[in-house]
């Protein structure tokens, strides 16, 4: 894709930074927590850990319908170890619901399957991750007041020494791929299913991550996914993640 130049002012600093902008025809913004509906999914530009750091992340759409495309660019620095943002596109629930015909929330034991494919690439420097984000609530019907049970991440890329929250607890072989997987709690459940090699390119079955923290006993199989959410968790550093083509259906 042909890369645009603009030049921002940049309050953080005191100085101007380059940020590659994005083609005329797309929508766009830099704004904490700006939005950008593609049918029923919607972009979120989820600058919930800024405060730790500085810096800034902007977003732009590249395609739109039944497959999407994104791009995020992002500069930040301080506290090396906190979570800046997590940009990202968005199925079903997030406090509250943007889009319809998502088709969530899906109880666990309904054997329905959950379908992703997403084919990205990335550039730049720091500490990063790229993932999916599942909340799961206990109830079929949550809005914006109910937090989640449980969170459930598959991470598909790291840079950085990025590390995940909780304890390493063994690693597991799913999608015929090796994954070390990890338990927290931040008032919440938090599972990490952390690919022990990263890739650029993923066809998975979301059930089949859950299904084995089912079989463990640490998630019951009568919960509900309510949001499926794919996107760049940036501690430091500076880069560009550009989503070729994503999908997340259920089937």
């Amino acid at each position: 894709m042909k890369r645009w130049k603009t030049l921002l002012t940049a309050l953080f600093t005191g100085a101007a930074l380059v940020v590659p902008a994005q083609p005329a025809s797309a929508a766009n913004t830099c704004d904490a927590f700006g939005s950008i509906t593609l049918g029923k999914y919607w972009l979120n530009n989820n600058l919930w850990g800024q405060d730790a750091g500085t810096g800034w992340q902007c977003m732009w759409d590249t395609a739109s319908g039944s497959t999407i495309g994104w791009g995020t660019s992002w500069g930040w620095s301080g506290s090396p170890s906190q979570v800046k943002s997590f940009t990202s596109s968005v199925l079903g629930w997030h406090w509250g619901w943007k889009t319809s015909g998502t088709e969530l929330p899906v109880r666990l034991n309904a054997g329905r399957d959950v379908y992703t494919d997403w084919r990205y690439r990335v550039s730049g420097s720091g500490t990063m991750n790229v993932a999916y984000d599942l909340w799961l609530h206990d109830i079929p019907n949550p809005d914006w007041q109910h937090n989640p049970t449980d969170e459930v991440m598959v991470w598909l890329y790291r840079s950085g020494g990025a590390g995940p929250l909780g304890t390493f607890q063994g690693t597991v072989t799913i999608a015929g791929t090796s994954w070390d997987l990890y338990r927290g709690d931040i008032g919440w459940n938090v599972f990490s299913f952390v690919r022990r090699s990263n890739t650029t390119s993923a066809t998975l079955h979301m059930q089949d991550f859950l299904n084995n923290l089912v079989g463990r006993g640490w998630v019951a199989n009568t919960k509900y996914l309510s949001s499926i959410e794919a996107g760049t968790e940036v501690f430091v550093g500076d880069g560009q993640l550009d989503t070729d083509a994503y999908t997340a259906d259920i089937r």
